[in-house]
């Protein structure tokens, strides 16, 4: 009786707690790979993490909080494991923008709404995932959202480059932040220009030529691949060096300044129905494109190794690092791609890794906080500024253009308004997008008059092939499932072809693509059977899939239809061959 409760106990944990599935076959070989790739991602992440906090609007700190307690809960929650979440360049940029609405930077009512901003977020997708509701994830085109994160790129980039200038300047889209910048170039930061331009440059140089010459000094080359993902600090560190030798501060040089030491409080954020309403909006818009970039992330990964990742436990796993995040101090996170990467190609074998790298972040923010003091916010800059660079992708727009020019217009209308007006219009602008095209395409599929091919029982369409067709048989098949929105497209196309050819005598709906007719598209076909009819004109279904035959038998249509129901359109074809003059019985 105690096996059988705790095998039950066991699949409950497994269900609701991925981590419960791995953790009792924890290996010391596990342990070894972990502990090495978290390492190596605690290296990079320290510098990203106070790089986004700034990018947020938010002291550097909150950046290494929101490293800390979302690892865990993710490592516990998530299906991924490889997936390594955090702060990232989208979600802080909108962070910015939201928390901007909101309250005034460097005040303590903007780090309470960065808390309940991640907190909305992470209820948010928990309650989504709960719900079951990760497919509607699928209804977001993908040529939409990586035309909002090539603008979103731009803009962020454009956001840092004020402090490689050393100038004040503000703005949450293009025109906004050009303007800003061109009224402070009388004041350009010389000693900031060079110390950013040549950590951008050596950033650059690290992401290509120095795995070559790392290959030279006899380094293996994925050896040298992840020594590269070390850049960052190396310019941190030679930045920082510089900045306390020569007196930087003193020259205009901005810097990081004094971060406390210490671990995040967990608090819970004072909430009120005010701020609540302001957030929600930006907290789901941040949340669907994390989850979508989050869960692309996690399919990659995970069919490289044969792991397949729950669509609604990520929504659980997001749900719950958000929610930590919220308790902890810090602001929206998600999976990011740089960092997953390393990880995985650090060996990373279990979400144990995002656990040890949380530890490691803490000892960071506990022991190495007061060395950050001299560390210019123009390296910084360079470090997100290469980071996001990489998102930057403008071909989509020759690849939508060649080969989908629907796909082409949404893409370049989210670049064009997430660059004019911001990321919060051009994310609401991308998700309409996505749901036009959708309805779009629905609204209009593919109808096709198909015809016999010779010596054959295949049909195909007669503007493809060279086929048998007669002018007294329409065929018709409809490559989509039958809804609401394209009944009437059908009805049209059925009405345009019989008024095309006046000797038609019987109609054929060849239904091999159609799987599901609801209740509007079902009342369509009463309708063109009855409109047939009284033409004189029989209609008829052929290769009807099981489902729908039973949906259309408890409908009552097959009683009025004026046709029959053909087993194959072959058989369709050869027996109205024959009967001109009438319906067959």
């Amino acid at each position: 009786m105690k096996g059988v409760f705790g095998r039950g106990v066991g699949r409950f944990l497994s269900q609701f707690i991925p981590a419960a599935q791995w953790l009792p076959e924890y290996s010391r070989g596990a342990l070894q790979r972990d502990l090495s790739a978290a390492l190596i991602v605690t290296v990079m992440l320290i510098p990203q993490s106070l790089a986004y906090a700034l990018l947020a609007g938010l002291p550097a700190e909150v950046g290494l909080y929101a490293s800390i307690a979302p690892l865990v809960a993710y490592a516990l929650f998530g299906s991924s494991r490889t997936l390594s979440v955090g702060p990232v360049a989208v979600a802080s940029l909108m962070s910015a923008s939201a928390l901007g609405q909101v309250a005034a930077q460097n005040t303590s009512d903007y780090l309470l709404a960065a808390m309940v901003l991640a907190l909305l977020s992470g209820l948010f997708l928990f309650f989504l995932g709960v719900l079951r509701l990760g497919f509607l994830a699928n209804f977001l085109s993908h040529p939409v959202i990586s035309g909002f994160i090539t603008a979103s790129g731009l803009l962020i980039a454009l956001s840092q480059v004020k402090h490689l200038l050393g100038v004040p300047a503000q703005g949450d889209n293009l025109p906004e932040l050009m303007m800003s910048m061109y009224s402070g170039l009388g004041s350009v930061n010389v000693y900031s220009l060079v110390l950013g331009a040549s950590v951008v440059g050596f950033l650059i140089w690290s992401r290509g030529a120095a795995v070559r010459f790392l290959q030279q000094l006899s380094v293996s080359k994925n050896t040298a691949v992840l020594l590269v993902k070390a850049a960052p600090v190396v310019g941190v560190v030679a930045t920082i060096l510089l900045a306390s030798g020569f007196d930087l501060e003193g020259k205009g040089v901005d810097l990081v300044g004094e971060i406390p030491r210490g671990l995040p409080q967990i608090v819970w954020p004072i909430l009120s129905l005010e701020l609540v309403q302001q957030l929600f909006l930006p907290a789901v818009m941040i949340s669907i494109i994390g989850y979508v970039e989050s869960v692309s992330v996690g399919k990659t990964l995970g069919a490289k190794r044969r792991q397949k990742i729950d669509m609604n436990q990520e929504l659980i796993g997001l749900g719950a690092a958000n929610m930590a995040a919220g308790f902890s101090g810090g602001f929206p996170v998600t999976g990011g791609f740089s960092r997953s990467v390393v990880n995985f190609d650090a060996g990373a074998e279990t979400q144990m890794a995002s656990v040890y790298t949380a530890c490691g972040i803490a000892l960071a923010a506990m022991f190495l906080t007061p060395f950050l003091f001299y560390l210019p916010k123009a390296t910084l800059a360079a470090t997100i500024i290469v980071a996001v660079l990489s998102l930057v992708d403008f071909s989509i727009l020759k690849k939508t253009w060649q080969y989908s020019p629907s796909d082409f217009f949404a893409v370049l209308v989210t670049i064009v308004v997430t660059l004019l007006f911001g990321v919060e219009v051009g994310v609401s602008c991308g998700v309409l997008a996505s749901v036009v095209l959708f309805l779009y395409r629905t609204s209009r599929p593919h109808i096709a008059e198909v015809g016999l091919v010779e010596g054959t029982e295949h049909f195909r369409n007669i503007q493809r092939h060279p086929v048998r067709t007669l002018p007294q048989i329409l065929s018709i098949r409809v490559d989509e499932s039958l809804m609401f929105a394209n009944a009437a497209f059908l009805e049209e196309r059925v009405y345009g072809d019989i008024a095309a050819t006046p000797e038609v005598r019987h109609v054929i709906l060849m239904c091999s693509a159609i799987n599901e007719i609801d209740w509007s598209a079902l009342e369509t076909l009463e309708s063109i059977n009855a409109q047939l009819k009284a033409s004189g004109i029989c209609f008829h279904l052929s290769e009807v899939k099981g489902p729908v035959m039973d949906a259309l038998s408890k409908s009552g249509f097959l009683d009025a239809l004026s046709g029959k129901i053909f087993f194959t359109q072959y058989q369709a074809f050869t027996t109205l061959r024959d009967h001109f003059d009438g319906c067959p019985q």
